[in-house]
């Protein structure tokens, strides 16, 4: 399937494909356009469109996509849940939400100072969500876990 959003992501628009990629869509496609083009290239290449407004996979309230993206496909794993509090710290002006947001804020806008585009910045950036995943996994499972 295709998945089309603003290009230049940062938080959410890395955090989301990696969500995509593990537990929705095992062989996503992601088209990242100038942000007054995702609805015009979503019809036109029959993609999901997601953090833009007006979308079911936007920020709603004080959520963001990651957890517009639990929402509708009914994610229960407490530790995405977990991830989604850091997620939307980080992507949101709360990034007091989460101890680990402003970490993930800053490490996420540096990776955008350094990657040539946003294909590169999934490249790099996906492990670090597989990290924080595993993080909240343990943290979960509490002192006595492993």
């Amino acid at each position: 399937m295709k998945w089309v959003t603003r290009e230049k992501a940062r938080v959410d628009r890395i955090a989301c494909p990696w969500l995509i990629r593990r537990f929705i869509d095992p062989d996503p496609t992601f088209l990242f356009v100038p942000a007054d083009q995702v609805l015009e290239v979503a019809r036109r290449e029959d993609a999901r469109p997601y953090d833009v407004p007006g979308v079911e996979l936007g920020h709603h309230g004080d959520r963001c996509s990651f957890d517009a993206f639990l929402a509708v496909y009914r994610l229960d794993d407490p530790a995405l849940h977990a991830l989604a509090e850091i997620v939307r710290g980080a992507d949101t002006s709360a990034r007091e939400l989460t101890r680990e947001s402003w970490g993930l804020y800053a490490v996420a806008s540096g990776f955008r100072e350094i990657v040539r585009n946003d294909h590169e910045s999934l490249v790099w950036q996906l492990p670090v969500y597989d990290a924080l995943y595993a993080y909240c996994r343990r943290r979960l499972a509490g002192p006595d876990a492993g």
